[in-house]
């Protein structure tokens, strides 16, 4: 009798189990693909967000052009995802605003008159 109340809830666990371990199989098989398909001038994105271009790729390491002039040498592990080069123009993404004809973009990012902050030499010190 008590054998018949655990086999139900061993057989829930154990398909459990199964799914967790092969969705994890699933997410490490796609990791060393990615890891493997890595060649030079492809775009990434680090762990860390740290975005780049790899420069030079070995069995376990990757050169990586983080600014121009600035290389870093990282293990292939650091890399968590390729990106994808947005190429469309940025004007596309202002056709549909409410934007005033006249308006430039250099006025849209000036903060509106009276938002400006102002200096408090005050705040930092205790009471």
């Amino acid at each position: 009798m008590d054998l018949a109340i655990f086999v139900p809830l061993l057989v829930i666990m154990g398909a459990f189990m199964f799914f967790s371990s092969r969705k994890q199989k699933k997410a490490m098989q796609a990791t060393i693909n990615l890891h493997d398909s890595l060649a030079v001038g492809d775009e990434v994105m680090t762990t860390a967000g740290m975005f780049g271009t790899i420069t030079d790729v070995s069995d376990s390491k990757v050169d990586l052009e983080l600014a121009p002039g600035v290389v870093v040498t990282m293990l292939k592990l650091a890399i968590k995802e390729k990106t994808m080069v947005d190429d469309d123009d940025d004007e596309d993404e202002y056709e549909d605003d409410d934007v005033s004809e006249h308006s430039t973009a250099q006025e849209l990012d000036r903060p509106a008159a009276g938002t400006e902050m102002r200096s408090d030499p005050d705040r930092l010190s205790k009471d």
